[in-house]
């Protein structure tokens, strides 16, 4: 499930768990291309960011393009300095964490048409059932309409990332199913993926399609 896309951008409300996914498959993507980058454009008071798998990121030779507030007490809301890498290099395969709202996608809008004009992206709206403001299909919807508004990108998909953190069960991911199937058939958007934390994966993978395996991001501290 490694995408062919020269760009993916992940978007989701604060709390989907956009930003482990992002991880994954910046690491991912990096077993099949040699220049990765993972760039974090949340902006908006982030409170678990990409730069906290810094130390990862450079064990695997990826590049990371963030705020330099990021993980500091300073908050700003400052686009990264090498922002433009992102289109102007067409060798670097990118993943985008775009934002937690629409507000976070208002810097998507900086690169929108450059990436429009390329047309060689995928985005990818981060969906969970068991966080506030997107626990039904509809409250979806209204969230995808919002992102897609500011950040003047449409979506091509939906990942599932129905979780409840380290209490996830198999069960849980099992009962998202539905909520999953019923938000692409609202918003018209294929189920790319179901997500699921790595030790509940062979116990699910029979039973759900399109099964990704997450190794959980760790916070620096």
């Amino acid at each position: 499930m490694i995408p062919n896309h020269r760009i993916v951008l992940l978007a989701g409300h604060y709390g989907s768990g956009k930003t482990n996914v992002a991880v994954n498959l910046a690491l991912d993507i990096k077993t099949r291309y040699e220049r990765v980058a993972i760039a974090d454009l949340d902006i908006v008071n982030p409170y678990f960011r990409s730069k906290d798998s810094v130390a990862l990121f450079q064990e695997h030779g990826i590049r990371l393009i963030c705020s330099d507030y990021a993980n500091t007490n300073v908050d700003i809301p400052a686009l990264p300095p090498d922002l433009y890498a992102i289109v102007d290099d067409k060798i670097l395969h990118t993943v985008i964490d775009v934002g937690g709202d629409d507000r976070g996608a208002l810097a998507l809008g900086r690169l929108s048409p450059s990436i429009k004009e390329e047309n060689d992206y995928a985005m990818w709206m981060v969906i969970n059932c068991y966080r506030p403001l997107t626990r039904t299909p509809e409250e979806v919807l209204d969230v995808m309409r919002e992102i897609e508004a500011a950040g003047g990108l449409p979506f091509t998909g939906l990942v599932n990332n129905s979780n409840l953190g380290a209490a996830t069960t198999a069960e849980d991911v099992l009962a998202s199913m539905n909520y999953a199937d019923q938000a692409a058939t609202l918003t018209g958007l294929p189920l790319v993926m179901t997500t699921v934390d790595a030790s509940l994966y062979d116990a699910l993978k029979s039973q759900i399609s399109n099964l990704y395996p997450l190794q959980l991001q760790r916070r620096v501290v």
